[in-house]
């Protein structure tokens, strides 16, 4: 490792990767790091390299200092340790199984109602269309569909803490449901989103800085909504391989996919556990050799603030459906409680740009205009309607209509 950076060093004469900085033997070389217990403490076990941390001992208003210091280590496995962990008991069953099992009901009845919509066409990343059934943007649809259990799922705090620990605050939650049936073929191993949705010519033309940027925007994640045993096939992860800078390029040559095909791991999951990895490591569902398991995730992709989302979550309609819950939990919670805060955090944008700043000014003496978590805090706080919030929203969002130029 370079002293100066948390990356391997590169030729940083150049500005474009080339065909000599993608070598397999390198990759091989930061492929072949051991995963220690003495770096992360705190984790409950380590396998397969997989650092795994059982939530069930710690509290869900467990202490800050605490949080921090597990945000420290999650923080060093993301970026040079082996880039995925495992939460185990995130949505620990003994609170959250009725919450799952409603959300999952809620998922179903979406997917039947698509099914049955006519022009509905449903595509899939890295996988065959029609091995699977997939819900896009179930974030939005899951709010409209079934509040109550919207509510009781995003206001979970290790979504919070594990999304800050990479991100910091003001990120951007997106979901999408992924149910592979039995017999469903693993995809091909791949790097996510940003620069791993590009196409290989397209994504070469991006200079190194990007190349590298890219994995700092995004944290890839997933909820178990099924138990996912060996044979159901939970995701497929290399550990450690997000550490090769032109691995956006490289995983897409057959020497890349051949390795990883051959030095792949997994790890089983129960129902609640949350799985959680940098973007730019090598990963691919796995296959479905059951018979019996419609493996069932609930795949979170949560953006920066400093990063363009892939799917448009708009949040008027959410706050307009959950604004009744949201106002009652304010009252229960005795005013704004951290479980509030991070629903909040969840469901609004907290960086208030892009922005028209003619019609939405900065406060004087300030830097920015309100943001959405700012405009829903000050209208819970405020005891604002459901009809008040929401046109505060939609003013926020009204374009400048400029007056044409004379003189």
């Amino acid at each position: 490792m370079n002293g100066n950076s948390i990356y391997p060093a590169r030729n940083r004469s150049k500005r474009l990767f080339s065909e000599q900085d993608i070598s397999l033997d390198a990759f091989k070389k930061l492929c072949s790091q051991e995963t220690s217990s003495e770096t992360y403490p705190l984790a409950s076990s380590i396998e397969k390299n997989v650092p795994i941390y059982d939530l069930s001992k710690y509290a869900l208003n467990t202490s800050a200092s605490t949080i921090s210091e597990l945000q420290d280590e999650w923080y060093e496995i993301l970026s040079t340790g082996p880039g995925v962990l495992i939460l185990k008991g995130m949505y620990d069953v003994s609170i959250y199984g009725d919450v799952l099992d409603s959300t999952t009901s809620t998922f179903q009845r979406i997917i039947d109602h698509e099914r049955l919509s006519p022009g509905v066409k449903k595509g899939d990343h890295f996988a065959n269309s029609g091995a699977n059934d997939r819900i896009w943007n179930s974030f939005s649809k899951h709010a409209l569909a079934d509040p109550e259990s919207f509510v009781k799922y995003y206001d979970n705090p290790w979504l919070a803490h594990i999304c800050e620990a990479w991100l910091g605050p003001a990120y951007r939650v997106t979901a999408q449901v992924n149910i592979v049936k039995p017999g469903g073929a693993p995809q091909q191993s791949h790097r996510d989103y940003h620069l791993g949705f590009q196409s290989g010519e397209s994504c070469s033309r991006y200079p190194q800085n990007i190349q590298v940027a890219s994995q700092l925007l995004t944290l890839q994640g997933a909820v178990a909504h099924t138990d996912m045993p060996f044979d159901s096939g939970p995701t497929r992860l290399l550990p450690f391989s997000q550490q090769f800078e032109p691995g956006f390029l490289a995983y897409r040559l057959p020497e890349f996919q051949a390795y990883f095909l051959s030095q792949w791991v997994t790890v089983s999951l129960n129902r609640g556990d949350g799985v959680f990895f940098n973007p730019a490591l090598f990963h691919a569902a796995g296959e479905n050799k059951t018979t019996d398991i419609n493996r069932t995730a609930n795949l979170l992709q949560i953006s920066s603030a400093f990063g363009k989302p892939m799917e448009s979550i708009n949040t008027i309609p959410i706050v307009a459906r959950c604004w009744d819950l949201l106002a009652a939990k304010y009252k229960d919670d005795g005013g704004l409680s951290l479980s509030l805060t991070y629903l909040i955090q969840t469901i609004a944008d907290g960086y208030p740009f892009p922005t028209d700043l003619d019609h939405r000014p900065p406060a004087p003496s300030g830097m920015a205009p309100e943001s959405e978590q700012e405009i829903i805090i000050r209208g819970l706080k405020d005891h604002w309607t459901r009809d008040q919030v929401v046109s505060e929203l939609q003013t926020m969002k009204a374009g400048w209509e400029y007056p044409p130029l004379t003189g």
